[in-house]
């Protein structure tokens, strides 16, 4: 049974990830800022108080796990604010780069000890943040965040090739949540499904990659 780890599964894609996991007998360890009755209802192990926005707020995560290896470690906390440059505020820029760049950063640091030779880590991204992929512009301060967040992933997947952890840059979708209020082409459910079987390919081979929830690589 192997151990996965999701952060930011109160609802949405993670807590879909962390049902879906659960309902098939993983073994899941989910972590959520609040209290969530739909996460607690999983099954899963919960991980409340845990925010990547600090290094002290992912201490609560790193204290629960202390001790066990985690197999699969999925990034999954983000904030998203539309803009424009008319629009754009500044410091909501640096807060999206606070928990969408440096989170997954913050996060993947306190579990190292956690992460070995066949570990994975997903950081869970959007295509958004490629620069060869936007032919839309706006949304300056989550764009900018998630390219951050992809060559996090990147760097992440040199510096722990060494250890036999592979790291993966993952985009769900345009998946209809809260996040997104209500709009999207797909289900949570249906994204996180295909998030689960990105991260069960993810080895050696395809480390330092960019992939779709639907199976194909996408462009940096």
């Amino acid at each position: 049974m192997a151990l996965w780890v999701i952060v930011g599964a109160s609802r949405g894609i993670g807590l879909e990830m962390a049902r879906q996991l659960a309902a098939r007998g993983e073994e899941v360890v989910a972590t959520a800022r609040r209290p969530s009755e739909a996460l607690a209802a999983t099954g899963a192990e919960v991980v409340e108080g845990v925010d990547v926005s600090s290094e002290e707020g992912v201490q609560p995560l790193a204290t629960a796990l202390a001790g066990r290896r985690v197999d699969a470690l999925v990034c999954n906390a983000g904030i998203l604010k539309g803009d424009t440059l008319a629009t754009l505020d500044f410091d909501d820029a640096l807060a999206h780069y606070n928990v969408n760049a440096l989170g997954p950063l913050r996060v993947v640091r306190a579990l190292l000890e956690n992460l070995g030779a066949g570990s994975r880590v997903g950081i869970v991204t959007s295509r958004v943040g490629s620069l060869a992929d936007n032919a839309s512009g706006g949304n300056y301060a989550y764009r900018m965040s998630k390219a951050a967040a992809n060559m996090a992933a990147k760097n992440l997947s040199i510096e722990l090739a060494g250890r036999g952890i592979a790291v993966a840059a993952l985009h769900p979708g345009y998946v209809r949540t809260d996040m997104t209020q209500g709009r999207g082409n797909i289900t949570a459910d249906v994204a996180a499904r295909g998030l689960i079987m990105r991260m069960e390919a993810l080895n050696m081979d395809n480390t330092g990659t960019f992939w779709h929830a639907e199976g194909y690589e996408l462009p940096w």
